[in-house]
């Protein structure tokens, strides 16, 4: 039986709550001295991370026991407890996962005296990407080297993030573009917030006028920085209310850039019909910050959350399996493409790896739209299956730098991780061939890259394209 929207309602708000056993990993401590003296084989990755791999355990005169330094006491925490490893308060570490505030505030001690074998959560200028107003700079700015170097096609790639000014400085071009679109509605967001603080929408300019007029450019005070977005005033609803997806991704090197891609994620949903009522935060902004202030929260058990399968599978039955693995592709060209824009600008560090926390929107016609950029996604847990991921999925990125160097170096998946992109996409045929990473089977068992395909003929299946969703 398809689901319909009541059935959507009630997963949403009372949270099918399946247990999810999650893989043992339990894990040694040392280097089998066999491992020490495996030799590389020819198509082995042979990239400048594989050093640190090799010093962790081999090189250093202390335990081989990783020691870990951070200050979450989340998930973040427990899942390197629940390896064995071992807290370090001092400057003893072998890896530093700190939020990108704590590590920037020290930055000169962390980055510039580091031991061969030592790793961090961040790289050095990570903001590139994740400041909002750098980000649609960085995004801008690509799309037109590629129209000034007669590439429309790979300009039109960049196609996915909505009109955006920074504010104060392109007030005078968001004027004109505002007289242009007469009756669009805009948002206005801080750049040096989130949890939806400051967040605002607007139909009229003196809505902006009055917050220009609180933000003065020539006060002694720097004005606050913003910026301005068209709105996606026709997003996609799921049982009439809107969503975003909360979507992974890790990169252990910008030169060369390597990304890989987690098959898990979320969809954050409104706990109110969406509206045309701009004035009204419950509808239109999904951060959890904002939803949990709504009356309705307390009887959303779910936390607001749907799981990216489940998201997935609803889509399949509205939409059929073709139209809805092009979507999920987009949104995996929508993560590339933008760490393209900023490959250039990172400062790489091989010490250095990212957990991304990409934000992205579907609209009414199945186009997905990129919001924004998180380098310390949150691993907080506000629910039983909320906590099963995250575990999962820090899990995975712990096994993915390969601290204790148990990996070869050639894996095409690590647990829930696909790795996507190599210096080039890994799969060549990926645009014509290749199902979407996200939302199919999480086999966290399987390390070496079984990875669903479409069939010779071209045409996907409901069952390969969400293996794990139907059970």
């Amino acid at each position: 039986r398809r689901p319909n929207d009541r059935d959507i309602r009630g997963l949403i708000q009372g949270g099918a709550s399946r247990g999810r056993s999650l893989v043992s990993r339990a894990r040694g401590t040392a280097l089998s001295s066999e491992l020490r003296r495996r030799p590389r084989s020819g198509n082995e990755s042979t990239d400048e991370e594989t050093p640190i791999r090799a010093t962790t355990a081999t090189t250093r005169n202390r335990s081989p026991c990783i020691r870990f330094r951070t200050t979450f006491a989340n998930t973040v925490l427990e899942a390197m407890v629940k390896r064995g490893w071992e807290q370090e308060t001092g400057d003893g570490w072998d890896l530093l996962w700190l939020d990108k505030h704590q590590i920037h505030e020290d930055k000169d001690r962390f980055y510039f005296s580091l031991q061969p074998h030592q790793r961090l959560s961040h790289f050095p200028n990570h903001y590139e990407l994740t400041r909002k107003d750098l980000l649609h700079k960085n995004l801008k700015k690509t799309k037109r080297r590629f129209e000034k170097d007669g590439n429309p096609d790979e300009a039109a790639s960049y196609d996915f993030f909505p009109t955006t000014f920074n504010m104060p400085a392109e007030y005078a071009m968001f004027v004109e573009e505002f007289k242009r679109r007469t009756g669009t509605v805009w948002i206005m967001k801080p750049v040096g917030k989130a949890q939806g603080k400051g967040i605002f929408l607007f139909k009229k300019l003196s809505d902006v006028s009055d917050w220009r007029s609180n933000n003065p450019r020539d006060s002694e005070e720097a004005p606050e920085q913003y910026v301005v977005q068209r709105y996606i005033a026709n997003p996609y609803l799921v049982g009439g209310k809107k969503f975003d997806l909360r979507l992974y991704a890790l990169v252990t090197s910008f030169q060369p850039l390597v990304v890989y891609m987690y098959r898990e994620g979320f969809a954050r949903f409104s706990v109110s019909r969406f509206t045309q009522d701009i004035d009204n935060d419950f509808v239109h902004l999904t951060n959890i910050a904002v939803q949990k202030n709504a009356p309705e929260y307390k009887n959303a058990k779910s936390g607001c959350k749907w799981s990216v399968r489940d998201l997935k599978l609803y889509m399949i039955s509205k939409h059929g399996a073709e139209a809805v693995n092009e979507c999920f592709r987009q949104m995996e060209r929508i993560i590339v493409y933008s760490l393209l824009a900023v490959q250039k600008a990172i400062i790489h560090d091989k010490h250095c790896f990212e957990l991304y926390g990409f934000d992205i929107m579907l609209d009414g016609n199945l186009k997905a739209w990129l919001i924004e950029v998180n380098a310390s996604p949150s691993m907080s847990a506000n629910t039983g299956e909320d906590h099963a991921l995250k575990m999962a999925l820090l899990g995975d990125t712990l096994d993915t730098i390969d601290m204790e160097g148990k990996l070869k170096g050639n894996e095409s998946q690590v647990g829930g991780f696909d790795l996507v992109y190599k210096n080039g996409w890994v799969r060549r045929n990926y645009f014509e061939t290749v199902l979407a990473s996200i939302g199919t089977e999480n086999s966290r068992n399987c390390r070496h890259g079984r990875m669903e395909r479409i069939d010779p003929k071209g045409h996907v299946s409901v069952s390969q394209l969400c293996v794990g969703v139907c059970r």
